[in-house]
């Protein structure tokens, strides 16, 4: 293990990347997966359709391939993409088109009459939407995010096959330059372990945050007044 401390700067450089491309990846998903989502629970079947296509798609394939295919193929259409864009690109895609159903399922979930009410009250679309269904519908969203949000840190592994110098990338050369197989790969599998466990960690505190049910704070201010 002590031959991996000259080493060491350049894992945790190689960490500082996987954890920017998560956390970009993670973005590009989120807004992928509502886009998404929102569109195949549409009435209107142009935009309905394609979202279902694009879900189909990006589960249906492998996530490699769409890497690969973005990276190496786009070029031969006149769009070539550095690594790193093309990175987040593909966990983004992949990633949202999960997310997506996620969207769509915690939508549909909600009671009917919460809709019902709301058409009562003459609340338009967008109103229902977005002062209704939505508040109700993220919280219990959360996990299901934050397993895809562990997910895709685990799929950053995929992108040093495009030359993205991140965590498994750097093992690799650190690997190959002191041949300390057991030691490299056990040292990144902790460090991806400790990447996880903090945002599944963040994940649950920001669940609870959001939980509908949780009692609000209540401060006294000495005078026999109490406020929330």
């Amino acid at each position: 293990m002590s031959q991996l401390l000259p080493f060491a700067p350049l894992l945790l450089k190689g960490l500082l990347v996987t954890v920017l491309l998560t956390i970009a990846g993670m973005v590009l998903a989120i807004a992928v997966a509502f886009a998404a989502g929102l569109a195949r629970l549409s009435d209107r079947r142009w935009l309905r359709w394609p979202a279902a296509v694009f879900v189909e798609t990006f589960r249906g394939t492998s996530m490699l391939v769409q890497l690969f295919w973005l990276f190496f193929a786009l070029p031969f259409f006149g769009v070539k993409l550095v690594p790193f864009a093309a990175a987040i690109l593909a966990l983004g895609l992949n990633e949202g088109a999960y997310g997506a159903e996620i969207v769509r399922g915690s939508i549909k979930a909600l009671p009917r009459g919460q809709r019902e009410g709301a058409i009562a009250l003459s609340l338009s679309p967008y109103q229902r939407m977005r002062h209704v269904i939505l508040p109700q519908a993220i919280p219990s969203m959360i996990p299901s995010f934050g397993n895809v949000l562990v997910d895709l840190l685990k799929n950053t592994s995929l992108v040093s096959l495009v030359t993205v110098a991140d965590l498994a990338f750097t093992a690799q050369m650190v690997r190959n330059t002191t041949g300390a197989t057991a030691a490299v790969f056990g040292t990144i599998l902790v460090l991806y372990f400790v990447v996880a466990y903090a945002f599944s960690f963040g994940t649950n505190r920001l669940e609870r945050w959001m939980d509908p049910a949780r009692p609000s704070k209540r401060v006294s201010h000495g005078d026999g007044r109490v406020s929330s």
